[in-house]
C-alpha cells in the first residue's frame, strides 16, 4: 500500500535546518558516482511552458522515484503557482510503488537548501548583506535556508513589481527576524552585498557585472533553459563558476551557454557536490567571484521526498492508498 502525502504534510516534515544538510550529503554522493539519474527530459507545452521528467535512484539512503514538473508562467494570472509538481516514489528493493508527493513545496524548498550549500561552501564567512532579485516564493525559501548558513545582517529586494518587493521584504522580516527592505533598484539590491541571489523568470540578465565586487558570491536560480540567462557574459567569464551537474549545464544552462556563444571564456571549475565531498576546493580566495548556476536535480527531489516518507511512516502522516 503506497502513501499520498499533501503539501501541507510535507511542509509539516521537512523543516529547512534537516533539508540543507540531506542535500550537500545528496549533492556529494550524486558527484561520487552513487547516483543513476540522466539529464532531465523536456516536453515543450506549446509556447506557454514545458513538462519536466525527473527520474534518480540511489542506494544509500535506499531510494528511488521521479519527479513529474511543469513550468507556466502564466499560472500566476490564474492565481496558481507557475512551478506544480508531483514526486512518485518506489521500493528501491522490489520497484513497488511506495508514495506519491506533493512536489511543489519539495522543490521551492530544496532548491533554497542546495543554495544554501553553495553559500555555506562559496561565500565569504564575513557576508552580512544579501540582495535578492526576484519577489516571490524562491525569495522567500532562500532568505529562510541563507539565514541559517550565513549572520545576515540584511536582505534587500527587489523586483520589477514594487508591491511585490515590499510584501517580500515584509514577509522575509517576518519569518526570519533579520531586517529586510524593499531596494529602489536591483543596482540598489546589490551593491556591496556579499551574497546576490537571482531567482527570476527573466530571459535576458538582471545584473551588470560592474556591480558584482570582488569577493561575491552569486546564486542563479531561475534561467534554468538554455535560451534563458539571468547573468551577463562578461560576470560569468571572470568568475569561478559551479554546477550542480555539468551534464545538465552544458545542455541546460543558458547562462554558460549563452555567454560561451557570445565568445565569452566560461569554463566550469566543479561541482558543487565534489565541494561537498572534498574533492575540489571552495572558495579559493577572499576576492574571487564565485557563481552557482542551478539547474535542480532529481536525487535533491527523491532524497528529500524519501526523508518526508521515512518521517510520515513514523508519525502516521498520510492518506493510505490502494491501487
Amino acid at each position: 500500500m503506497a502513501l499520498l502525502l499533501t503539501e501541507q504534510d510535507v511542509r509539516r516534515l521537512l523543516p529547512m535546518a534537516d533539508l540543507i544538510d540531506a542535500m550537500e550529503d545528496a549533492l556529494a554522493r550524486f558527484s561520487t558516482g552513487q547516483v543513476k539519474q540522466p539529464v532531465r527530459s523536456i516536453v515543450e507545452l506549446g509556447d506557454h511552458g514545458f513538462f519536466g521528467v525527473m527520474p534518480a535512484a540511489l542506494a544509500s539512503p535506499a531510494a528511488a522515484g521521479m519527479k513529474l514538473v511543469t513550468v507556466v508562467p502564466a499560472n500566476h494570472a490564474r492565481g496558481i503557482p507557475s512551478h506544480l509538481a508531483t514526486i512518485v516514489l518506489l521500493d528501491h528493493e522490489t520497484g513497488a510503488l511506495e508514495a506519491i508527493l506533493d512536489g511543489r513545496y519539495i522543490t521551492e524548498a530544496r532548491t533554497a537548501a542546495v543554495s544554501a550549500v553553495s553559500a555555506r561552501h562559496l561565500a565569504r564567512k564575513d557576508a552580512r548583506a544579501v540582495a535578492l532579485i526576484g519577489s516571490g516564493v524562491q525569495a522567500r525559501s532562500h532568505a529562510d535556508a541563507l539565514s541559517r548558513v550565513l549572520a545576515v545582517s540584511e536582505f534587500r529586494v527587489w523586483s520589477p513589481n514594487a508591491a511585490h518587493r515590499d510584501q517580500a521584504a515584509t514577509d522575509i522580516l517576518a519569518a526570519t527576524g533579520v531586517a529586510a527592505r524593499a531596494a529602489r533598484s536591483a543596482e540598489d539590491a546589490v551593491e556591496g552585498a556579499g551574497v546576490v541571489v537571482l531567482v527570476t523568470s527573466a530571459t535576458a540578465p538582471v545584473i551588470e557585472d560592474r556591480w558584482i565586487g570582488a569577493g561575491t558570491h552569486v546564486i542563479g536560480v531561475g534561467a534554468c533553459r538554455p535560451a534563458q540567462r539571468e547573468m551577463p557574459a562578461a560576470l560569468m567569464a571572470r568568475a569561478r563558476v559551479i554546477v550542480d551537474s555539468r551534464d545538465a549545464a552544458m545542455k541546460e544552462a543558458g547562462d554558460i551557454l549563452l555567454a560561451q556563444q557570445d565568445g565569452a571564456a566560461v569554463r566550469i571549475a566543479a561541482e558543487l557536490g565534489e565541494i561537498c565531498a572534498g574533492r575540489a576546493p571552495g572558495r579559493t580566495g577572499g576576492d574571487d567571484v564565485t557563481i552557482f548556476k542551478s539547474l535542480g536535480l532529481a536525487v535533491e527531489d527523491v532524497v528529500s521526498a524519501h526523508l518526508v516518507l521515512e518521517r510520515a511512516r513514523a508519525a502516521g502522516v498520510g492518506t493510505v492508498l490502494g491501487l
